[in-house]
């Protein structure tokens, strides 16, 4: 069993103003994308001002569709009662799969801007997303939210106020798999030339197998539960569709050698 670490959520403290470590991971995220995009691009004939505005436009797609995902996949009951609660962002709440939507949306909307195709657009963006994904997963782990399940084996942790049953920390399975090991393997297969789609392909398969395959230790939302069979979580149910999307991407893909 290992030690909980028990970090200090806010990272440094001004006065009345208090920096969190979890929006310091968001900074982490954006500006790991910012430095790899700006490695990438004169391989693939981008320009440094591209590279700006592409991070520019997909750190608003993740603030906003985040936010509005979570309010409308995991709280919408609030919302319906009292739609200015998309507001309260100091009360917290992100979705990952919201961000994505709202990050899909930005693409298309800077690629109508600088003449990219979509595609060409979130082949390029797709390795870059993961430093993100490690890092907010981090931050959720230091926030000491979305913990697993009670477990016996070696990585389970006491978390002070969970009782005393070592959990899951689901958060760090998370900031592993969804984050450096997709992020090595999208790294690598990107590196040499590929059919269009096929790296969004291999992104929307690799994210959702590993989100799945975690989420089977990961505790459900309490005021969700599981919503399918006893044990399928709105994760799982969001993800489903992602692992379609990139089988047929990348079968599209293949198609086009």
């Amino acid at each position: 069993m290992l030690t909980y670490p028990n970090i200090d959520p806010v990272a440094l403290s001004l006065g009345s103003i208090k920096i969190h470590w979890y929006g310091l991971m968001y900074l982490v995220g954006f500006v790991g994308a910012w430095l790899l995009g700006r490695f990438r691009a004169k391989k693939n004939g981008w320009t440094a001002e591209e590279i700006d505005d592409l991070i520019f436009y997909a750190a608003m797609g993740v603030v906003l569709g985040g936010r509005i995902g979570y309010v409308l996949f995991y709280n919408f009951p609030a919302f319906a009662e009292n739609p200015l609660v998309l507001l309260k962002i100091w009360q917290g709440g992100m979705s990952f799969h919201g961000g994505l939507l709202g990050v899909l949306i930005a693409m298309h909307l800077f690629g109508k801007k600088h003449k990219h195709g979509f595609f060409e657009v979130t082949d390029f963006i797709a390795p870059l997303v993961p430093i993100g994904l490690a890092a907010g997963r981090i931050g959720n782990f230091i926030n000491g939210e979305l913990w697993g399940k009670p477990t016996d084996f070696a990585l389970g942790m006491v978390v002070p106020g969970l009782g005393d049953i070592p959990r899951h920390p689901s958060q760090l399975y998370e900031s592993a798999l969804e984050g450096f090991a997709l992020f090595f393997i999208l790294w690598f297969y990107s590196s040499k030339p590929r059919a269009t789609m096929s790296v969004s392909g291999l992104f929307l398969l690799g994210y959702g197998a590993f989100r799945f395959a975690v989420e089977f230790v990961r505790l459900p939302d309490a005021h969700l539960g599981y919503l399918a069979f006893g044990w399928l979580t709105m994760g799982q149910i969001l993800t489903l569709p992602m692992l379609i999307l990139g089988a047929v991407l990348m079968f599209k893909a293949k198609q086009k050698g």
